[in-house]
């Protein structure tokens, strides 16, 4: 068999999936119209991951499974546009980490709609004017992002989902410019946080300039002729820079963790999450009362953060992520055991827990 009986072949392969995606595309036209005279949610990120899940589970190859995510998210972004165009508010400009979270979680067939501060996100969702938000939440380098923290001690949103992208830094200048040549370098606060010691070696003269997002680094390095923005390779694409230097975090595994947030409350999937928001009262043992319903249980807690309840001096909210979906029988059991001993306890959304993807 030669080349061009191969080429021939893929050819054919290729009308074939044609075919299949037209035939997958009317089923979910046919699904769009159930779901609009049910009046039911046209995105169902349970339903998604359970998909990807079965499909990562069958595969057989030699097509790599790590491909398997990505075109399937996209297959599913064009299919779901064809029932409802997704409106997803996000932390920005675009070219940031949070844009390319969410171009993640909903393909290129999603409308994005960037806004400037976190506190934004939360309204646009809340008003309708978006259907979806997507907001950072912790990295691993720096730690708990504390406005999206505060910004739940006064919504009723939901966390639909949760997004976590391993974040390659990198060094973006204009064309032609070398290191020796660098005096400023411009990035958000986490972004110069995350390349201290790479800073220090190798451009210790240079001052850091912090910006509000690390796509507005990469716009004021493109102004500045001895300017360098540490950012994305999404930016470096948006503002025609060069990739000087890839990969300067300091920590090799560098994720950042995003949450998606929605009005309704995600379905169980058997691989689930649970956050919760704690206002404790005070006392002595707190800490202990806090934490052993999950112990009892025998639940996985994976994170606990606190933060000032603005309501009174010292007095704290406490955020915690555990492992099930609020239905399951043992965390109904600790949430339960839990409320005694505080003020208030909120369910900030069970949702499917995912694994660190590359972004």
């Amino acid at each position: 068999m030669d080349l061009s009986d191969l080429r021939a072949q893929i050819d054919a392969v290729d009308d074939e999936l044609l075919q299949l995606l037209n035939a997958r595309a009317r089923l979910v036209e046919q699904v769009g119209s159930l779901k609009t005279k049910q009046d039911s949610a046209f995105y169902v990120p349970s339903r998604e991951a359970a998909v990807l899940e079965r499909l990562l589970a069958s595969n057989s190859g030699p097509f790599p499974n790590e491909s398997i995510r990505p075109v399937f998210k996209e297959v599913m972004s064009a299919c779901r546009s064809l029932e409802q165009g997704l409106r997803i508010a996000f932390l920005g400009p675009e070219g940031t980490f949070t844009h390319m979270a969410m171009k993640h979680q909903f393909g290129l067939s999603a409308w994005g709609l960037p806004v400037g501060s976190i506190a934004a996100v939360f309204a646009e969702v809340q008003k309708g004017a978006a259907h979806f938000g997507v907001v950072p939440v912790e990295n691993s380098t720096d730690g708990a992002v504390t406005h999206t923290l505060d910004t739940f001690l006064d919504s009723d949103l939901k966390i639909s989902a949760e997004i976590v992208l391993e974040v390659a830094q990198c060094l973006l200048v204009r064309p032609g410019l070398d290191l020796a040549a660098i005096e400023r370098v411009y990035s958000h606060p986490q972004g110069l946080g995350q390349c201290r010691k790479w800073l220090d070696a190798n451009l210790p003269r240079a001052t850091r300039i912090e910006a509000s997002s690390t796509a507005e680094a990469a716009r004021l390095a493109k102004e500045d002729v001895n300017g360098a923005a540490i950012a994305s390779e999404l930016a470096a694409d948006l503002f025609d820079l060069a990739i000087l230097r890839q990969r300067i975090q300091d920590l090799a595994e560098n994720a950042t963790r995003f949450l998606v947030l929605g009005t309704v409350q995600a379905e169980p999937t058997g691989k689930d999450k649970t956050s919760i928001m704690v206002t404790t009262k005070d006392g002595p043992g707190i800490l202990l009362h806090l934490l052993q319903p999950f112990a009892d249980s025998g639940l996985n807690l994976t994170k606990i953060e606190s933060r000032p309840s603005r309501r009174k001096p010292w007095e704290n909210v406490f955020f915690l992520d555990v492992e099930g979906h609020q239905r399951d029988e043992s965390v109904t059991k600790a949430l339960d055991a839990l409320k005694p001993h505080c003020e208030g306890v909120k369910v900030l959304g069970s949702y499917p827990r995912t694994e660190s993807t590359k972004a």
